[in-house]
C-alpha cells in the first residue's frame, strides 16, 4: 500500500513561480539572486501557512544550484539540488526556535556557522518562530547576525514580528507576507483536485478557502479532510456538513423575513440554527457578514469584494436589489452591537432574539418615517393666502401612521372612507401603492378666508394663546417661543412677532413655523390678509448684568403693588430701626 502524503507536503511549491499569493516577494528574491545582491540576513514575517518557510527553502536551494535554468530557477539535476530534494543537504540547516530558544542553543549555532559548506557556495540557516528566542539568546545572536561569515545566510521566520527586538530587525531585510486571497486558494485547490481526479462544486471549494482564513496550509489540510468524508466528489452540501458551516440559505431566508417584518419566522429560523448545534455568536457574525456582502453587491464598483462562488453570488445580487441601502446600514449596526454585547449579556439567547426583532422592525419603521415626511412636507407647502384643508392623500398617510404606532386618536376631518384594518407590511404596501397611484390631489379649501373680517387686539391675543396651546403637545419649543412674547399690530393686517435673538428668527423662518403660525391666525381671525413679520428686539443678543435690588427698592415695589401697606405700617407702628 502506497504511503499517503498530505497535500500540504506533496504539493509544496518547488520554484518561485509556483508560490501562491506572494508574487511580489518571490520576484524580489529571484531578482536578488540573478543580480547577486544577496543579503546576509532576511526576516520573513506574516500569518501562518502563507509560504514563509517554503520561500526560504526555495531561496536556499536556488542560491546553491550549480546550473540554474534560463528563468533563474534551480535546475533540479545537480548534486546540490538532488541533496535538497532527498533531505540530505548539509548546506541548509533548519532550527525550531520554539524548542531551541536558550543561549546555549544559539552558541551551538554560532559554532556551526563557522564551518564552510561542503557542497555549494552558501550555508543557509532557517530559524523558524524566531520570536520565541529568549532575550539573552537574542543578545548572544546579535554579533553573528551583523557580521556573519561570507558563506552564511540567515533566514528568520516569524508570525509575531512585534515580539522581535529592534536590534534584530535593524540587521535584517524584512519581507511581510500577506494572507492568501480566497481566489488564489481556490485556484490552487482546483489544480490539486484535477491532478488527483476529484470532481468538485466551485461553491464547495470557496467554503474550504473561507474556512482556511488566508492560510494555504490550512486550506490544503481542510481539503484532505473533506476528501476523506466526500470521496472523489466534493459537493457544497457535504462540505458544510463536514465543516459544520452554516448554510447561506439561512441568511437569505432571515433577510427576507426582516424585509417583510416577520419576526416570528426570524425567531423560528434562529431556533432551528441553535437546534443544529451552531454557535450563537458565530451566527450573529455570519449574519453581519451577510449584510455586508449584500451591501457590496449594490454597486458594480464593489462587487469584486464579494468572495463567494458564482451561484451564491447570483443569489446575493438578486436579494441586494430588494434591499434598501439604509436598511443594510441599520442592520449592520444592530448586528454589530449585538455581537459586541453578547459576552456581557446575562441572557444571551434573549439578547440575540431582541436583535432579530429590531431587524424585523427596521423596514416598518422606515416606511412610517417616510409617511410622516409626506405629511410634514404637505403642511410646509401651504400658501399664506390659501391654507389648504386636509387632502385625501394626507388623510391616508395620517391613518397609516396612526395604525402603525397604534394611537387612539382619530381625525374628525378625515375624508378617507375607512382606516386600514391591518398593520402588516402587506397591508402597508397596498395602501402606499394606492397613495402613489392617486395622482389627483384635491385643491385646498378656503372656506374660512372668503371674507377679511376686522379683529381687535384682544381677539388677536386670544388667538395667539390658542396657537401656543396647539403647539404645546407636539412642539413645546414653539409653544414656549410664542408664549414668551405678545403680538403687536403694526398696520391694519401686519402682526409683529418680536424675538430676543437672531437665531430664533432664523429657526422660526427656516423650519416653516412662522408660516404655520400665520396660517393659524388667518383661520382663527377669519382674515386671509394677515401677515406675520418676525423681528429681533433692539436689545436682542445683548447680555446685560443683572440688577441688584436693595431693601429700599423692595419696599418701594411692595408699596406700589399694595398701597394699603402704608396704612398697615402706621396702624401697628412698624418702622425701620435705622430711621
Amino acid at each position: 500500500m502506497e504511503q499517503f502524503i498530505v497535500s500540504a507536503r506533496k504539493y509544496r511549491p518547488l520554484t518561485f513561480a509556483t508560490v501562491v499569493g506572494q508574487s511580489s516577494i518571490a520576484q524580489t528574491l529571484k531578482n536578488a539572486i540573478e543580480r547577486k545582491q544577496l543579503a546576509h540576513a532576511y526576516l520573513f514575517c506574516g500569518p501562518r501557512g502563507v509560504g514563509k518557510t517554503t520561500c526560504a527553502r526555495i531561496f536556499a536551494k536556488t542560491i546553491n544550484c550549480f546550473n540554474p535554468d534560463e528563468n533563474g530557477d534551480a535546475c533540479g539535476e545537480c548534486e546540490s539540488c538532488k541533496a535538497f530534494a532527498e533531505n540530505r543537504s548539509y548546506n541548509i540547516h533548519e532550527l525550531d526556535a520554539a524548542s531551541n530558544n536558550s543561549v546555549e542553543d544559539i552558541r551551538n549555532l554560532i559554532d556551526q556557522v563557522r564551518v564552510p559548506p561542503q557542497i555549494g557556495r552558501y550555508s543557509v540557516y532557517i530559524i523558524d518562530e524566531v520570536h520565541m528566542l529568549s532575550a539573552a539568546a537574542f543578545n548572544a545572536f546579535l554579533k553573528t547576525l551583523e557580521e556573519p561569515p561570507a558563506h552564511a545566510v540567515f533566514i528568520l521566520a516569524t508570525t509575531e514580528k512585534h515580539k522581535i527586538i529592534p536590534t534584530i530587525l535593524s540587521r535584517c531585510q524584512i519581507y511581510d507576507f500577506s494572507r492568501i486571497r480566497i481566489e488564489d486558494a481556490v485556484a490552487y485547490i482546483e489544480k490539486i483536485a484535477k491532478n488527483e481526479g476529484i470532481t468538485y462544486e466551485p461553491e464547495a471549494l470557496h467554503i474550504i478557502a473561507q474556512k482556511a482564513d488566508g492560510s494555504m496550509r490550512d486550506a490544503l489540510s481542510i481539503f484532505d479532510q473533506v476528501v476523506s468524508f466526500c470521496g472523489t466528489n466534493i459537493t457544497y452540501a457535504k462540505v458544510i456538513e463536514n465543516l459544520n458551516v452554516l448554510d447561506y440559505e439561512y441568511y437569505f431566508k432571515l433577510t427576507e423575513a426582516f424585509i417583510a417584518g416577520d419576526y416570528c419566522t426570524a425567531l423560528t429560523i434562529f431556533d432551528e440554527i441553535l437546534t443544529k448545534g451552531f454557535d450563537a455568536q458565530h451566527f450573529v457574525r455570519g449574519l453581519n457578514s451577510h449584510f455586508r456582502d449584500l451591501l457590496v453587491c449594490k454597486d458594480t464598483r464593489t462587487t469584486a469584494l464579494l468572495e463567494v462562488g458564482a451561484a451564491i453570488a447570483e443569489s446575493y445580487r438578486r436579494q441586494s436589489e430588494i434591499c434598501d441601502v439604509n436598511f443594510l446600514f441599520a442592520a449592520m449596526d444592530i448586528t454589530n452591537s449585538c455581537d459586541v454585547g453578547y459576552k456581557t449579556s446575562s441572557n444571551q439567547r434573549l439578547h440575540i432574539e431582541l436583535a432579530l426583532c429590531k431587524l424585523s422592525s427596521v423596514t416598518t419603521s422606515r416606511k412610517v418615517e417616510q409617511v410622516v415626511k409626506i405629511v410634514e412636507s404637505s403642511e410646509n407647502i401651504k400658501t399664506e393666502t390659501n391654507p389648504p384643508q386636509t387632502t385625501k392623500q394626507e388623510n391616508q398617510a395620517e391613518n397609516i401612521v396612526k395604525d402603525n404606532i397604534k394611537t387612539e386618536e382619530t381625525s374628525e376631518k378625515s375624508t378617507v372612507a375607512a382606516r386600514p384594518e391591518t398593520t402588516s407590511i402587506k397591508g402597508f404596501d397596498n395602501l402606499m401603492a394606492s397613495i402613489n397611484n392617486d395622482k389627483k390631489v384635491a385643491e385646498p379649501e378656503t372656506n374660512y378666508n372668503t371674507t377679511n373680517e376686522d379683529f381687535t387686539a384682544e381677539q388677536l391675543l386670544t388667538a395667539w394663546n390658542n396657537c401656543a396651546e396647539s403647539f404645546a403637545e407636539k412642539q413645546p419649543r414653539v409653544a414656549g417661543a410664542i408664549q414668551s412674547t405678545k403680538p403687536v399690530i403694526e398696520t391694519e393686517n401686519t402682526i409683529i412677532f418680536n424675538v430676543q435673538q437672531i437665531i430664533q428668527k432664523t429657526w422660526l423662518e427656516d423650519k416653516g413655523i412662522a408660516k404655520n403660525i400665520c396660517v393659524y391666525l388667518q383661520k382663527e381671525l377669519k382674515n386671509s390678509s394677515i401677515k406675520l413679520e418676525i423681528r429681533v428686539d433692539e436689545n436682542g443678543d445683548k447680555v446685560t448684568a443683572p440688577k441688584l435690588y436693595t431693601d429700599s427698592d423692595k419696599e418701594k415695589y411692595m408699596r406700589e403693588k399694595n398701597p394699603e401697606l402704608t396704612n398697615f405700617q402706621a396702624a401697628f407702628e412698624l418702622y425701620d430701626s435705622k430711621n
